[in-house]
């Protein structure tokens, strides 16, 4: 079996996995980025409901200024639409777990059973899929990026048995 064709494909499966864990950090970013604006707007909202239906003044003032920053919290959840941002990144981490899965089991196994020609279209494939996914996905973050660096770079994207394999 050709050393490249092989090389290429644990490269995609390194660049998947990068890919992954990236996407995987911005959605729970965006998620919890709903979240707490989503209760902030809900608290608040109906604090100001509230102190409008007070008979002082005071708390007429409250509920209107309350007001307003619930209409800027909703504007602004409208606006980054943190839900749609989150779902994105993590439909491209699973389609990035996926072609990093495909990856590992070409290079480990199905590689290892075919001709050169035959794995290099397959490999082919693969490559394409990556292609596809890296013009397609929302833009990883950077500070996305940085973390999953140092959580691969951790040990966090390993199976145990290739910790195991290490160690022998």
């Amino acid at each position: 079996m050709n050393d490249n064709i092989i090389n290429e494909a644990k490269r995609i499966e390194e660049d998947s996995t990068y890919s992954t864990k990236g996407h995987f950090y911005a959605s729970q970013c965006w998620a919890d980025t709903q979240l707490w604006l989503g209760v902030v707007a809900s608290v608040l909202s109906a604090i100001a409901g509230t102190s409008v239906l007070a008979k002082y003044d005071n708390y007429s003032l409250i509920g209107g200024v309350l007001s307003l920053i619930v209409v800027t919290l909703t504007a602004v959840l409208t606006f980054i639409n943190p839900n749609q941002r989150s779902n994105e990144h993590l439909s491209a981490g699973n389609k990035y777990n996926s072609l990093k899965n495909d990856a590992r089991i070409f290079h480990s196994i199905k590689a290892l059973e075919c001709d050169d020609v035959t794995a290099t279209k397959l490999l082919e494939k693969l490559n394409e899929r990556r292609n596809k996914l890296n013009q397609g996905s929302p833009q990883i973050p950077k500070w996305a990026f940085e973390k999953a660096r140092k959580g691969i770079e951790n040990g966090e994207s390993k199976y145990l048995v290739d910790k195991e394999n290490e160690q022998q």
